[in-house]
């Protein structure tokens, strides 16, 4: 877990030694799988994500960088849809009996139940909001796909969502990768970053909350 922290915080300097050790080229194919693992798969959904697109956005801007945004923008909006729609033919496949499943090493029952506490409360919209939640963002599509979302609408919002998320994250680091202040302090972006991601999720916790002491007066006291 602190590998994983660490690869989080100072993604851009990992980035930069990826860069180095094994060229652009498989920095592209590595960019891509771990776009497409955190959202297609479950049980990987402490990867990086808004943190990792703005960094590899970033590593585009840099002078001589052989990485082409023009390049990456592509192929992580086609790794971001993918993700999304494995994730839904896995909960498809795997229907309702998941939730009957016992807590294991590599899934958690909590993460499923926020996920789906989100969809019953934005429906399909889910699909393109979750995007920008941490998290809600790897179990969103897998549970439309167990309560059977309609599969057109479901491509709709997928890649709306998919484009919108990428592009957002990633040209933001492109650009502003240009500012003197936020090239010094990436790290303060890298942990801006995540705390802007977890808002959604805070919040959704207070209103669950309010709600509960709503209806349970005697529990707020």
């Amino acid at each position: 877990m602190r590998y994983w922290i660490d690869w989080i915080l100072h993604v851009d300097k990992h980035l930069r030694e990826l860069m180095d050790a094994v060229g652009a080229p498989w920095l592209y194919s590595i960019l891509f799988l771990i776009v497409f693992c955190e959202t297609g798969l479950v049980v990987l959904p402490f990867l990086p994500g808004d943190s990792l697109l703005f960094a590899a956005g970033s590593l585009c801007a840099i002078d001589g960088s052989p990485m082409s945004i023009w390049i990456l923008w592509p192929l992580l909006v086609v790794a971001a849809i993918l993700g999304d729609a494995v994730n839904y033919s896995i909960g498809y496949k795997t229907g309702p009996k998941v939730f009957r499943s016992q807590n294991s090493r590599w899934f958690h029952h909590e993460h499923l139940d926020r996920a789906q506490k989100f969809y019953d409360r934005y429906g399909a919209k889910t699909i393109i909001l979750a995007r920008f939640v941490p998290i809600v963002r790897t179990f969103a599509p897998f549970v439309a796909g167990i309560g059977k979302m309609n599969f057109f609408k479901f491509w709709i919002y997928n890649i709306t969502g998919g484009v919108l998320w990428v592009t957002l994250f990633l040209f933001a680091g492109y650009f502003l990768a240009k500012v003197e202040w936020i090239q010094k302090n990436f790290f303060l972006v890298t942990i801006g970053i995540i705390l802007l991601s977890v808002v959604p999720i805070l919040w959704e916790l207070w209103q669950e909350r309010r709600r509960r002491s709503e209806q349970n007066p005697s529990e707020a006291s």
